[in-house]
């Protein structure tokens, strides 16, 4: 089973200290909250035989708010320990998978077809914009298991050395949004895609 699993459990700390006043994941883009464009692409790579979405803080309000399509809510309960807990949950969520292509929840302009250029990929791929590292990262059965190791907010960094490079540039350019800056240059760039 190939999967995708998306990682939306932080309360987005850096975001809110900017001066925002929702949580980040629900900001507004193009008329629809900033993960539900995520799940969308990720629940458009027919490939992807199961979509995970692991929440966290404003569990509740995401699960009244988003759209998950055929994408599976789950609910870290450690999720404030880091992102390693909410890899850890998502992996149990997914036991079994052959590969599994990780998503962060607040990288808004990941299109299908950038997340299907990863379905072929070997364990450990990731990609890069322009040379900067960057998601989608697929995750094989070892590295699934080795996440039982991990602790904090490094996430899966460690498990993906030597890994395959996977340039994306051409397909966008895997910004996330931290802050109500980055949250604008997203919308301008989602603006001129248009």
């Amino acid at each position: 089973m190939i999967a995708g699993l998306v990682l939306a459990a932080g309360a987005g700390q850096r975001y809110a200290a900017s001066g925002a006043s929702e949580p980040k994941l629900l900001a507004e883009l193009a008329g629809r909250p900033l993960l539900e464009h995520v799940i969308a692409a990720a629940c458009a790579v027919e490939a992807l035989e199961r979509v995970v979405v692991v929440l966290g803080a404003f569990a509740d309000e995401l699960r009244a708010r988003i759209d998950f399509g055929r994408a599976e809510p789950v609910v870290c309960p450690e999720w404030r320990r880091g992102q390693a807990w909410s890899l850890r949950c998502g992996a149990r969520a997914l036991a079994g998978a052959g590969r599994v292509i990780v998503l962060l929840g607040d990288t808004p302009l990941l299109t299908p077809e950038l997340i299907a250029r990863f379905v072929e990929r070997p364990p450990r791929a990731r990609a890069v914009y322009g040379g900067r590292p960057g998601h989608p990262v697929v995750l094989g059965p070892d590295e699934l298991t080795a996440l039982a190791t991990l602790e904090g907010d490094t996430g899966a960094r460690e498990l993906l050395a030597g890994g395959q490079l996977v340039e994306c540039g051409d397909l966008g350019s895997g910004r996330d949004v931290d802050t109500l800056e980055d949250l604008e240059v997203v919308r301008d760039e989602a603006r001129s895609v248009v």
